[in-house]
């Protein structure tokens, strides 16, 4: 019997774009021979394997065809081209909603799904109190699922689909709306079912679990497979992809480069590198004005994804419209509650900034080890100062670009102290 779970050769899948309805009609009728619609690739020449046992992520930028490709592997579309082959009984967690009825209960939404699955009413019986278990939603699970929030939905079908005794069970985001608890029980299952020998394919944005759990990961871009490889390998490649430094050289240096100001080497701006919030909160009277800003990790490069434990740069840079004394720079990271974990300025750091002149310039660096918990981080920067008793503020950014922090290890809390644990007989 084959080893391979899941192959794909020459898988593509091209969408019908058309600017009319009447063009769709015609079409569809064969009413006319001329083409009237657009091709939209969203899978174009892909092949990959998963081997039996594996957990292999899928990871690239939206719209790159993660989601494509596993409703293809799932049956809920045909590929336009190619072949595939699957070998094993397949669970699958799509997006919220996906194979429930809204108007039946959680119970009766069991049911169904195992039904789909090929289970007689009395399978299903021996498996509904793992599934009430593990989903923990109560008396719910006797009313309609319409009625559900998004995390008891998560719950309930994540429920269903670790306990059919599938073989391959695939998982996109879903898990991403689930609270911090069921999405430690649910990685837990994942750890359980690699030791079982099941098959795992995982979608996610989480590139800390895909680092953490993954053996292997499928980098896509475009409906492309860019790379597969090692996850540390291809979340490096992926990193590079989302500032679009994927076909250029690693910068060897940034901090150390003499004509590091507005603009880098090729012309663009640092800020050009990265996806600023665009529900920023920008105010101050603007005597000094945050002109560009980047984030720079342990390897030199424009990167918002940071691994945890290495020492990376948040540099920014102001214009000065007039003078001003004594400026105090600063930076916050808030967690995405909107709770300040940690900051510093230059006021805190004892570092003298001294009087800046209309129409100077200056370049704020702050470096820093990331001992922060795996997850999703948002970056404020500002100026700020005195004049005589009076506080002023110059310019703040509030919640300018999001930082994502890389764990294979968290600890309790927001920050990890590193400890040192020995244990030692009495």
């Amino acid at each position: 019997m084959s080893d391979t779970a899941i192959r794909l050769e020459h898988v593509t899948k091209i969408y019908k774009l058309y600017n009319r309805n009447r063009d769709r009609l015609k079409d569809a009728l064969g009413l006319t021979k001329q083409k009237c619609y657009s091709e939209h690739y969203a899978l174009r020449d892909v092949s990959m394997s998963v081997q039996e046992g594996e957990m292999v992520g899928i990871i690239g930028v939206n719209g790159s065809g993660k989601s494509t490709i596993l409703k293809i592997i799932t049956g809920v579309l045909s590929a336009t081209e190619g072949t595939m082959e699957i070998n094993g009984r397949i669970s699958a967690l799509l997006e919220l909603g996906a194979g429930f009825n809204m108007e039946y209960t959680g119970l009766e939404n069991a049911y169904l799904n195992g039904t789909m699955m090929g289970f007689t009413e009395k399978e299903i019986d021996e498996r509904l109190q793992d599934i009430l278990d593990f989903a923990d939603i109560g008396e719910f699970i006797h009313q309609p699922v319409k009625t559900y929030s998004s995390g008891m939905f998560v719950r309930l079908a994540f429920a269903v689909a670790i306990n059919i005794d599938p073989e391959i069970l695939i998982v996109d985001e879903a898990l991403a709306v689930g609270d911090v608890f069921f999405q430690a029980k649910c990685y837990h299952k994942f750890e359980e079912f690699k030791k079982l020998g099941k098959t795992i394919l995982f979608v996610s944005h989480d590139l800390t679990s895909i680092a953490k759990y993954c053996d292997r990961v499928i980098l896509l871009n475009k409906g492309v497979k860019l790379a597969e490889g090692s996850p540390k390998d291809m979340v490096n490649m992926y990193k590079k992809l989302l500032v679009h430094q994927l076909d250029e050289e690693t910068l060897e240096d940034v901090s150390a480069k003499s004509d590091i100001g507005v603009h880098t080497q090729d012309g663009s701006a640092w800020k050009d590198h990265f996806e600023t919030n665009p529900a920023l909160l920008d105010y101050g009277e603007k005597t000094a004005e945050i002109v560009d800003f980047c984030i720079i990790d342990h390897y030199g490069q424009f990167s918002n994804i940071i691994e945890k434990g290495t020492v990376c740069q948040v540099k920014a840079k102001l214009y000065f419209h007039g003078q001003i004394k004594n400026p105090i720079f600063t930076i916050t990271i808030r967690n995405k509650q909107g709770t300040d974990v940690t900051g510093t300025n230059t006021m805190f750091e004892r570092v003298e900034t001294g009087t800046v002149e209309a129409g100077e310039t200056r370049v704020v660096t702050y470096e820093q080890r990331i001992d922060l918990q795996g997850g999703d981080y948002l970056i404020s920067l500002g100026c700020t100062g005195y004049v005589g008793d009076e506080f002023k503020v110059y310019h703040r950014l509030y919640d300018l670009v999001g930082m994502t922090v890389l764990s294979d290890k968290d600890t309790v809390g927001f920050y990890d102290m590193n400890s040192k644990i020995t244990v030692e007989n009495g």
